[in-house]
């Protein structure tokens, strides 16, 4: 289940949804565990061609405690980011300003409203300023599908991985 997207704040395009992950009341949901989503969460950061086919290169570095840097090659395209781990619930992209790219972040956020019961908040922020979210409010709406079909798809690859026992082992 996907909640409404909804726009946050004036100045900057903002955008988020929620994710279902466990239904208790849908005996037809395999049941993930708090600890198998927050791996899954983990593994999108670490291992993103897992999750997105197209691209073609990726570089991990500067890893410490709370996260890590990457380099990711799409094409001719090169996306340099860091990525915080907040145990046990926040995954948080950076990207800072970068030739043609804009500062932005993705925030994937593990919310539990009671036991079993787990849901994915990811939230966007693509740092723009109101001028510029207005010259761009027609290619917000389809970034928006994008973003939220992009998030869809990661639920169903982390059920996969659950599925096959890939995210019962510990994480290094």
């Amino acid at each position: 289940m996907v909640s409404d997207q909804k726009n946050i704040g004036q100045s900057i395009m903002k955008f988020e949804h929620l994710i279902e992950v466990n239904d208790p009341l849908n005996p037809l949901m395999d049941t993930i565990s708090h600890e198998q989503l927050w791996r899954g969460l983990v593994l999108r950061a670490e291992s993103p061609k897992l999750f997105v086919p197209h691209l073609d290169e990726v570089r991990i570095d500067e890893r410490n405690e709370s996260g890590f840097r990457r380099r990711l090659r799409y094409g001719d395209l090169v996306i340099e980011d860091t990525v915080e781990l907040h145990r046990p619930y926040v995954v948080r992209y950076n990207v800072e300003a970068q030739k043609d790219i804009s500062k932005s972040s993705l925030t994937m956020t593990i919310e539990v409203p009671e036991p079993e019961r787990l849901y994915v908040r990811f939230e966007y922020d693509d740092g723009h300023d109101a001028a510029t979210d207005a010259a761009n409010a027609m290619y917000d709406d389809f970034r928006r599908s994008a973003y939220q079909e992009s998030d869809i798809d990661t639920i169903r690859v982390l059920r996969e991985l659950v599925e096959s026992g890939r995210l019962d082992a510990s994480l290094n």
